[in-house]
């Protein structure tokens, strides 16, 4: 995509243009030579300097702790999904009832960070596959979903690396997953359209075919709120 104007206007031009450049996180080699509490300690420093440069008083009640909040918020949590140490023991089972047909795990909850503007994405996936023999454990696939989703992503990107895990995990391609979710850099921002969403996928194996693909499709159709 050919883009004009100064590099600062390039870059706002890729970031509304959802750009992602690798099907992997892009991290340096040395991501994790600090450890958690001096990351934490680097970015509450630069948070409080982003602060004061606003012009916010930080001695204030209400903002003296943000800078300390804001830093473990990062490390700990939202983006916690960014050290390997955390990824998820995702332990397979003999598929010992011979279950054939497709499994469907629908309406996971997602929370994740847009990473061209660190602004939230919240929606929902939709994770199904067909087992070779091997079966993971339902909550299993909530928790891929959550370690994918917990650092700076593009929503193509993670639809991909989930996919991937799990055929990973299970030993097979038959692996498929749709998200639909908000982009809060889209919503309360720029365009600022409230209503929209977006929604990616990626199929393996056998949802490459169009029957399999419409009956995943169906299930996640289905109304089963209870």
């Amino acid at each position: 995509m050919k883009t004009e104007g100064t590099l600062e206007e390039q870059f706002e031009q890729l970031g509304d243009d959802h750009i992602s450049s690798s099907e992997e996180t892009p991290l340096r080699k040395d991501a994790f030579l600090l450890s958690d509490e001096e990351k934490i300690e680097r970015i509450k420093g630069s948070v409080r300097e982003i602060l004061l440069t606003l012009g916010m008083d930080l001695e204030d009640d209400s903002l003296k702790g943000t800078p300390n909040r804001v830093a473990k918020m990062f490390v700990k949590e939202i983006f916690g999904g960014l050290h390997p140490d955390r990824k998820p023991n995702s332990s397979t089972f003999e598929n010992k009832y011979k279950y054939g047909e497709m499994l469907v795990e629908k309406n996971i909850t997602l929370y994740s960070t847009c990473e061209h503007h660190l602004l939230p994405i919240v929606g929902r996936a939709h994770v199904a596959y067909i087992s070779n023999g091997s079966v993971v454990g339902l909550s299993k696939m909530n928790r891929i979903v959550d370690y994918y989703a917990k650092r700076p992503q593009v929503q193509e990107r993670l639809n991909i690396q989930i996919v991937r895990e799990l055929q990973k995990v299970l030993g097979t391609e038959d692996v498929a997953c749709v998200i639909d979710a908000k982009h809060l850099c889209v919503n309360s921002r720029g365009i600022r359209d409230i209503e929209s969403s977006t929604v990616t996928a990626e199929y393996g194996g056998k949802f490459k075919e169009e029957a399999v693909r419409n009956e995943f499709l169906e299930y996640i159709n289905m109304d089963t709120q209870f």
